[in-house]
């Protein structure tokens, strides 16, 4: 066998092993996607199991908050009656409604008949970017108020500097809200769920809050782009290391 041979048959060897190690390793992470994919919908179904059930009302949330089975209280729907306690608003700053950057309004409410008070993301108003420290107004009943909402974690942090302005006794305006902290700020017995006001907008404020999603379909992309990298690297080594291959040898043969 000449030199030429054996440098040509490593080669062929070489990239043998590294396209079925790439095949292996592509195909397999397209499967991992997919069973992450599953586990999603598992959960999914879950969440619309417990949107389908009955609503919560007053007694019913802080029994469940009071024995520490916030977790069993989330993406449930509410029916509650309570007081706002307006001094206490705040105002959530850069969060976004049908592409528009805004305030989210966050309001705590006392509870009828209970100790509990639950803070209410009651919607989204447009803010005022020609003064960035000016306050929208907000229209907030007097005496006892009923509302409907689906309950939730609290809202998703965003990115701040150091030093911003969500220490207590800081602006109203902020970028972020710490239930402990608020709690301690405030004194409040807050519960460790929030509440995301449904209803209608009579008020001015928008309330096209997210759809709960599990987040399936990004899975099934994932698992789409593996498996297609995976073909290719397939297509490419039969390409170029089989069909080229045999017709070239039949080219010097001939």
């Amino acid at each position: 066998m000449t030199p030429r041979r054996v440098q040509m048959d490593w080669r062929f060897w070489l990239v043998t092993v590294a396209a079925v190690a790439s095949v292996a390793a592509t195909a397999a992470l397209g499967r991992w996607q997919l069973d992450r994919a599953a586990q999603k919908l598992a959960l999914q179904s879950a969440l619309d199991e417990r949107m389908r059930l009955p609503a919560l009302d007053n007694r019913t949330l802080a029994s469940l908050a009071t024995a520490g089975e916030q977790g069993a209280a989330l993406h449930r729907q509410v029916v509650l009656r309570g007081q706002w306690l307006a001094p206490h608003t705040v105002y959530l700053d850069n969060r976004q409604m049908r592409g528009r950057q805004g305030f989210i309004v966050v309001t705590p409410l006392q509870l009828e008949h209970s100790p509990l008070v639950v803070l209410v993301q009651r919607g989204w108003l447009p803010r005022n970017f020609q003064d960035r420290t000016a306050l929208p107004q907000v229209e907030t009943p007097e005496g006892t108020v009923e509302l409907a909402g689906r309950t939730a974690a609290t809202p998703a942090r965003l990115l701040e500097l150091e030093g911003g302005d969500n220490a207590p006794g800081a602006s109203r305006i902020r970028q972020n809200l710490d239930l402990a902290a608020f709690r301690a700020e405030t004194g409040l017995p807050l519960a460790d769920v929030t509440v995301l006001q449904t209803g209608a907008e009579g008020d001015g404020l928008l309330r096209q809050w997210p759809v709960i999603s599990a987040g399936v379909d990004k899975h099934h992309g994932y698992a789409f782009q593996w498996f297609g990298l995976s073909g290719l690297i397939a297509t490419l080594y039969v390409w170029f290391q089989l069909v080229r291959r045999f017709f070239r040898n039949r080219s010097t043969a001939s």
